[in-house]
């Protein structure tokens, strides 16, 4: 029996005329046609409560998103909930988020102890716990946590620049240390002891912590100035940074004074500690701040500042926190138009871990994010900058890892 041959051009034009299949959308608790739900903590309230615009301004940007059409399609639900900076309280929180709420992931859950206390429910729970709002090195462990990314640049890179700059600046340092008695502050320890390296046990001469509890620092202070320490390293949440930057001051101490990035807000430190008494005071940097002159015509922070008045209107512009809700939420937007419609909470976490060189424009000049399967650390470049009296200045390179 001879087999019946087909011609080829009757094939292909059956081709033709099958219709497309349509790519499968592929959902996960959180996701649908519509919308997507993403959970959120932040300090809204307690000893960090400073940082509870961050939560606001994320919440006014996916307002803003949502106005425009959302993304893919999809509305955001952006559901954020009180934890006041205490660890228990961020477990309570985000189980419910999680069980209850059904979102699909959390993002920018803010605080290296609040993170730490859920870090392993939410990788045994394969939840994405994406772009936390602390710089901790923890973050970046994508072979032990692969469901746990940071964002911001890291904290013990931060401060073996300080290290550098210490002792380029600085032959007879004698440095004083506050910090915060957890992961966080610790952190920043380790980074400026490895930055100082074998010069760290003679540089150090004072090392005082303080309990997130304690009403005030200024007996630490007091304690810093009578060691004799000509540098001053403030490893503080802005509460207590502005208490330490103020009572430096009024009992005339006259360091010279590095500052943690995460407390560099001159609306939020600066101001309450007095912009008089935070002359000199060096930090990092790696967003374009509203406070600077040479960013008053950019389009980009043109954009951000039309945003703040119209969605959030009390927010204040002078506050780096609220540049920084912005831009960390356009990260996440751009994750987001990347998953498409496979809106899995595998897919969330292999898009962040995609990312090549993302430039968005509210970051400095030079500064990208750039993540892979096997580094969770977007931002790893900062400048420094000095404060003097009425905004920061830029100096020297972007400096990275």
């Amino acid at each position: 029996m001879k087999s019946k041959l087909v011609p080829i051009a009757a094939l292909f034009a059956a081709a033709l005329a099958s219709p497309a299949i349509p790519a499968q959308k592929k959902y996960d608790p959180g996701a649908s046609d519509t919308e997507i739900r993403i959970g959120n903590t932040n300090p809204y309230s307690g000893p960090a409560s400073a940082y509870g615009t961050i939560g606001k301004t994320i919440t006014a940007y996916f307002k803003m998103v949502d106005d425009q059409g959302g993304i893919n399609g999809r509305k955001i639900n952006f559901i954020s909930y009180d934890d006041a900076y205490s660890p228990p309280k961020t477990v309570e929180m985000v189980r419910k988020l999680v069980e209850q709420d059904n979102v699909l992931f959390v993002f920018q859950t803010l605080g290296t102890p609040s993170n730490t206390a859920i870090h392993k429910y939410m990788n045994m729970k394969k939840v994405p716990q994406l772009h936390v709002a602390t710089g901790a090195s923890k973050w970046n462990d994508p072979k032990n946590f692969p469901w746990t990314m940071g964002w911001q640049p890291n904290y013990q890179t931060e401060a073996r620049i300080y290290a550098k700059n210490i002792l380029q600046t600085k032959p007879d340092v004698k440095i004083g240390v506050l910090y915060q008695n957890d992961d966080y502050g610790k952190d920043y320890l380790k980074g400026l002891k490895d930055g100082l390296g074998d010069k760290a046990a003679k540089a150090i001469v004072a090392e005082v912590s303080y309990e997130v509890s304690d009403p005030t620092v200024d007996s630490q202070i007091v304690q810093l100035q009578a060691s004799g320490a000509n540098v001053f390293f403030n490893v503080g949440t802005p509460k207590f940074a502005a208490q330490a930057i103020r009572k430096a001051y009024d009992i005339g101490w006259k360091p010279v004074q590095y500052l943690n990035n995460v407390s560099s807000s001159i609306g939020a430190v600066l101001t309450p500690a007095g912009l008089e008494k935070s002359v000199g005071i060096i930090t990092t940097a790696y967003l374009k701040d509203y406070s600077d002159a040479q960013w008053a015509n950019d389009p980009a922070v043109k954009r951000w500042e039309s945003f703040m008045k119209k969605y959030y209107p009390a927010g204040d512009l002078n506050d780096i926190s609220n540049m920084y809700g912005y831009t960390v939420a356009r990260t996440l937007e751009q994750v987001l138009k990347q998953c498409g419609d496979n809106l899995t909470r595998e897919n969330v976490m292999k898009q962040a871990a995609s990312m090549k060189g993302q430039y968005i424009d509210t970051l400095l000049p030079g500064i990208t994010i750039t993540t892979s399967d096997n580094d969770y650390a977007p931002i790893e470049s900062v400048q420094m900058q000095r404060f003097n009296g009425k905004r920061w200045e830029r100096f020297g390179e972007v400096m990275g890892n």
